[in-house]
């Protein structure tokens, strides 16, 4: 069994608000880690600052330190330049595409980000790269992961910003009957579908979560805790749960 946390859209942006929440959830995954039943590896899944400036993923880089072996993607959000220029000292524009290998399973994280825009891609070089870490990893389980959803998940002014030309990542799939699923973040809400005949999971927020139609005229819902998402990964099945923290 393979456990994999998940958490998305961090949006540190200076603030003390923002900081706090991200802190807890950090705290939250840190004790889950320590307390016998570590958790295998924690992937986020961008937007993991608000404006893509330097200044904010040199915050991000101190707030988010763990013994457990973490992936970090990109979104909308983000900055590439600037991400790599604070964690590499080189700035590149070229997606950030990683992956990250847990004893009986690979994560791969693939940049869906498009410079200058909300919705989201998965550009060839990103898909090629993918295919050639599907096809060294053989047999073994891979969780996929990107920041955009890449359908209607019932959030319009959301799914407007989805990942378009979704067909490329569902040839992908259909290629490698070894992905157990795929993960995303973007949406700010936990969410469950299916996607090229696997599960489709939307994380929670940790800075906010956004509300449904029916919940209200609101585009925020400033009630919830900041949100993760719990991966398990045993017998060739993805099974998640959700936690949402009432303190932080």
């Amino acid at each position: 069994m393979v456990v994999v946390a998940q958490i998305s859209d961090l949006h540190f942006n200076g603030t003390a608000a923002h900081r706090s929440r991200a802190a807890g959830v950090l705290a939250y995954l840190d004790a889950a880690h320590t307390e016998g039943h570590a958790v295998s590896g924690l992937l986020v899944t961008g937007d993991l600052v608000d404006v893509g400036l330097p200044e904010e993923y040199t915050e991000a880089a101190a707030a988010l330190v763990t013994d457990i072996p973490t992936i970090t993607l990109l979104g909308n959000h983000d900055d590439r330049a600037a991400y790599t220029s604070v964690r590499d000292g080189v700035a590149s524009t070229a997606p950030v595409n990683s992956a990250l290998r847990l004893d009986d399973l690979l994560v791969l994280g693939l940049d869906s980000s498009v410079p200058g825009r909300s919705d989201g891609y998965l550009a060839d070089e990103t898909l090629d790269w993918a295919r050639a870490e599907l096809a060294a990893a053989g047999d073994v389980d891979v969780l996929l992961s990107w920041h955009h959803p890449p359908l209607p998940i019932g959030l319009p002014r959301m799914d407007e910003r989805r990942m378009h030309d979704a067909e490329r990542a569902a040839a992908l799939i259909a290629d490698h009957p070894n992905v157990v699923g795929t993960v995303v973040g973007h949406a700010h809400t936990p969410a469950a579908t299916m996607f090229a005949g696997r599960p489709l999971i939307v994380a929670p927020g940790v800075s906010s979560t956004l509300n449904l139609p029916f919940e209200g005229t609101g585009w925020l819902n400033a009630t919830q805790g900041p949100g993760i998402a719990f991966h398990i990964i045993e017998d060739h099945r993805l099974t998640t749960h959700y936690r949402v923290l009432s303190t932080w």
